[in-house]
């Protein structure tokens, strides 16, 4: 008999790790006058601005991606969906919630940004830069597909100010890569790090996930290898997980079905190997800075877009279903390209649902997201809330600590290290009852 406790270690269909809060399914389209009036409102003193890109073009779909992303779309519906990102930027650029701040963090993501030729990248970030200056940012971050690069492409980037080059490596293997849909090759990885090296590329992070289908001990061990060799600057690994509307969610089945070369990994699995390879990381000279990064130095090697939209920055989320939050209100996009284009054309912003949050779901917000870089400041969220989350949330604190993912002592709450490993399942501990067994997206 399976209980139900082996039976949630499995990786079942639906959205393990927590991005947000509330959960995006509260997220509604009546919420909208909301998200107009905070457009329209001046920013809270020293909030920090970002700008989220969603360039949606990729070669392949991958099995496993949930994303909006298109493989369909022609020279002529990519300068389409550019001119209408331009316009959108515009518009926000000229809301009374810019208030003349600088942005302060830039991330193009997608999708594959890189999908873009140089000349296509060239015109569009100088056409931003024009709207919303980055030269002052902290950090410019634009996501890779390694077999999409070329040394000019990447000495455009450079050229632009991006200072974070994050290259979705995911494997080593071909047989893996082209199994869960990854257009790129091995050799492709090599070259492209070997070009974004040589052009001094201040940060490089390099994306590995645990679980792939048709993973191994064996070939795990190999790619955790073959990325210490490389030496990025930066490394993060995911846990594979198979949201609702992916390729693999209708395809495969789960553990225990009769091809085990088809089946996806169950959580402990995962877990060991995320443990494996933080551990041989470490060994290398890395630090653990969350559940799914490891740097180089902590100092120097600083992830901004995550750090400042976890402390409750205000972000721009800008193209087809993107994300974004501001002044307390979370906004997403529609989320089909016709109507971002149709509502971009009419001069409006292509706002589709949003979130008003009270000041108690801002401090879960924080609490929860802050839980999965390892560590909380009590005092940081005395000086910023007015209250000790220790007895705010002690029910929590106490449950989490009894069964030994964390400590508390002082002024300091630290998850163990297991306890980082699968922060994820327990962070609903913090949810306010509505928003607990309710479907995340």
């Amino acid at each position: 008999m399976v209980t139900a406790a082996a039976d949630q270690e499995k990786t079942g269909l639906g959205n393990y790790f927590i991005a947000n809060y509330p959960p995006f399914s509260f997220w509604k389209n009546t919420y909208l006058p909301d998200a107009e009036a905070v457009l329209n409102s001046p920013p809270k003193p020293g909030v920090p601005l970002g700008l989220y890109l969603h360039i949606p073009f990729c070669r392949k779909r991958c099995k496993f991606c949930y994303f909006r992303v298109y493989t369909d779309k022609n020279a002529r519906d990519i300068e389409t969906y550019l001119d209408a990102i331009v316009k959108e930027v515009e518009l926000l650029s000229r809301t009374a919630c810019v208030g003349g701040r600088p942005l302060d963090y830039v991330y193009f993501g997608g999708g594959t940004p890189s999908y873009l030729s140089a000349a296509q990248l060239d015109g569009l970030m100088t056409r931003l830069r024009q709207i919303l200056p980055w030269d002052q940012a902290r950090e410019v971050t634009f996501e890779c597909e390694p077999g999409t690069l070329q040394k000019h492409k990447l000495e455009t980037l450079r050229a632009q100010g991006v200072t974070r080059l994050s290259l979705g490596v995911e494997n080593f293997k071909p047989e893996i890569l082209q199994y869960n849909g990854r257009a790129h090759l091995e050799e492709e990885i090599y070259r492209a790090f070997g070009w974004a090296r040589d052009l001094g590329f201040p940060q490089i992070n390099l994306d590995l996930i645990a679980g792939m289908v048709g993973e191994d001990w064996d070939n795990w061990k190999r790619c955790v290898a073959k990325t210490i060799e490389l030496a990025p600057d930066c490394v993060t690994i995911y846990q594979m997980e198979l949201p609702y509307n992916t390729v693999f969610s209708k395809e495969l089945k789960m553990v225990g079905n009769d091809d085990p070369q088809l089946a996806v990994a169950d959580w402990p699995t995962k877990r060991a190997w995320v443990r494996y390879a933080f551990d041989e990381l470490g060994k290398a000279g890395y630090e653990v800075s969350s559940a799914t990064t490891v740097v180089k130095n902590k100092a120097s090697t600083q992830f901004v877009y995550r750090e400042a939209l976890w402390r409750g920055a205000d972000m721009f989320g800008t193209g087809v279903a993107s994300f974004g939050h501001v002044n307390g209100v979370h906004v997403q996009n529609v989320d089909t390209w016709e109507a971002y284009i149709e509502k971009l054309n009419a001069g409006e912003l292509p706002l589709g649902r949003a979130f008003p949050t009270t000041e108690r779901d801002r401090l879960i917000r924080e609490v929860v997201l802050l839980l999965k870089t390892g560590h909380l400041d009590v005092d940081y969220f005395r000086q910023k809330y007015g209250v000790d989350v220790r007895d705010v949330f002690r029910g929590a604190f106490d449950q989490l600590r009894g069964e030994g993912w964390l400590t508390v002592a002082g002024e300091n709450i630290d998850t163990t290290r297991d306890g980082l490993m699968q922060i994820d399942r327990h962070l609903p501990a913090f949810f306010d009852p509505q928003y607990i067994s309710t479907r995340y997206t």
